[in-house]
């Protein structure tokens, strides 16, 4: 049971455990989803292909950007809302994200953030001392640690105080569905509607299989960025970049969704970064070229502006001779980077080599050094002694993925409609990013999987307090809202 797989029946075999709620993945989104489903008095069970939950959100710097929260509030910051979030995401996006999708996000984060700081105990603050660019003010919140790792932690503990059940080491591979039906009354020829599904199977160490029945499904496992075979089809802009990425975005979902006849959307969006490290194989914080620094390549030459954003930067360095580029920084900013902590491991582990001027900085990059002088005039915020660090772009994660409505329900190809009992969110699903990497707003990631977990529960627990729809049938909601 390898390959991610459709098994039709029109139910599980007697005997297979039932529950209200199956999450596939327990990242930002599926914990999330976990917690809230919890407030709801919903039973799930969340499953975990790791040993432990993490996903891609441990990976992470665990920055989640919101307008209106509270803690933005206290920190001063009180000209923030949704409207003027979505703006700047849409900005970003060239106005190519799905409105619908950039709407319900921008709008359920805060609620959503607040209730995790003042119900479950995640103690956030507000990222202070520069602004990331294409944000117009202060937004990103953050646990003291400052990592995604953290974020995660603080999230999984608090689904398993709220009763969540999360299942580890449960690689989930089959999703079983009922037949697929025609609409009633429809003509002869009328599309399939889309099938409802019963539950799903999912491997165990050593191989054995074990099987779920649902009531309600929600993936919130992964995107397709692992998988080079799909990246080349259909993200063939970062099919050199380095995947720097979380082993379980294989594309799981994507799979299930074509065998299923779901619809797509977004696929060429991602996020990627253009400060990797290597050889190390870190990630270096953007915040040095918010606040500053610069990139040069290997023949000492600026080529592109870096306040633009490091999502579409990784396209940029990719383009370098080698696809290799340096950042270029001084104490100022040396000061800045080390107040991150992968940017302290980053440089425990030697990727920021450091040049008392310029002609040494020079031959480190291995360029000449009358070029690099006139590049660093360009920079009149950068005063010796210089540090540097070697990187390429990478690739994060996927933004595209299954097309899905405002309440999170994934949508039909072929119909158009709901699925009945099929929710995605986070990585599975079509994010707010638009359709090219140059879309991402930083943030983006973690603001669509936490949003996203929030407006599934909430989705689900409409549905299951739907008087007259006792088997709590997510097409009792209004018809879905799409956009192209």
């Amino acid at each position: 049971m390898s390959t991610p797989r459709i098994v039709t029946a029109a139910a599980m075999p007697a005997g297979t455990p039932a529950v209200p709620v199956a999450v596939v993945g327990a990242g930002a989104c599926g914990l999330a989803a976990a917690i809230f489903l919890a407030e709801a008095g919903i039973e799930c069970v969340l499953l975990e292909r790791d040993a432990r939950a993490q996903g891609s959100t441990a990976l992470s710097s665990g920055f989640i950007p919101a307008a209106g929260t509270r803690v933005q509030r206290a920190a001063g910051v009180l000209e923030d809302d949704p409207g003027r979030f979505a703006a700047d995401i849409q900005a970003k996006a060239k106005g190519r994200a799905a409105p619908h999708l950039v709407r319900a996000c921008t709008e359920a984060i805060a609620p959503a953030l607040d209730a995790l700081e003042e119900r479950h105990g995640l103690a956030f603050e507000l990222l202070g001392g520069f602004v990331y660019p294409g944000h117009a003010v202060r937004r990103m919140h953050t646990l003291a640690e400052r990592t995604g790792a953290a974020l995660v932690a603080a999230l999984e503990a608090a689904a398993v105080r709220s009763g969540a059940t999360i299942l580890t080491e449960a690689l989930v591979r089959e999703l079983w569905c009922e037949p697929a039906a025609a609409a009633p009354a429809a003509p002869a020829g009328a599309a399939a509607m889309p099938p409802r599904i019963v539950g799903l199977g999912f491997e165990r160490p050593g191989g054995a299989v074990e099987r779920l029945a649902c009531a309600h499904l929600l993936l919130a496992c992964n995107g397709f960025g692992g998988n080079a075979a799909m990246v080349r089809e259909l993200l063939p802009a970062m099919q050199g970049a380095a995947f720097a990425g979380h082993a379980g975005n294989d594309g799981s979902a994507i799979a299930w969704g074509r065998q299923l006849g779901a619809a797509l959307a977004d696929l060429g969006g991602c996020q990627g970064h253009g400060s990797w490290a290597v050889p190390q194989g870190a990630l270096i914080t953007w915040a040095l070229m918010t606040e500053g620094g610069i990139q040069v390549n290997t023949h000492g030459r600026r080529f592109h502006d870096e306040t633009a954003g490091y999502s579409e930067a990784s396209v940029e360095v990719l383009a370098q001779p080698g696809g290799i580029a340096w950042d270029v920084f001084d104490d100022r900013l040396l000061a800045l980077g080390r107040s991150f902590p992968d940017f302290v491991a980053a440089e425990a582990a030697g990727a920021v080599r450091h040049a008392a001027d310029t002609a040494a900085l020079a031959a480190l990059v291995g360029c000449d050094a009358a070029t690099l002088a006139r590049t660093l005039a360009t920079a009149p915020r950068l005063a010796p002694p210089w540090h540097a660090i070697k990187v390429t772009g990478a690739l994060f994660h996927t933004q595209g993925g299954l097309d899905i409505d405002d309440q999170c329900r994934v949508l039909h190809a072929a119909s158009g409609r709901a699925f009945p009992n099929l929710l995605a969110a986070g990585g599975a699903a079509r994010g707010v990013s638009g359709d090219a990497v140059w879309g991402y707003l930083s943030g983006n990631g973690l603001l669509s999987a936490i949003a996203g977990g929030f407006i599934a529960a909430r989705t689900l627990g409409a549905a299951a307090a739907a008087p007259a729809n006792p088997s709590h049938s997510c097409s009792t909601l209004p018809p879905p809202e799409r956009s192209a």
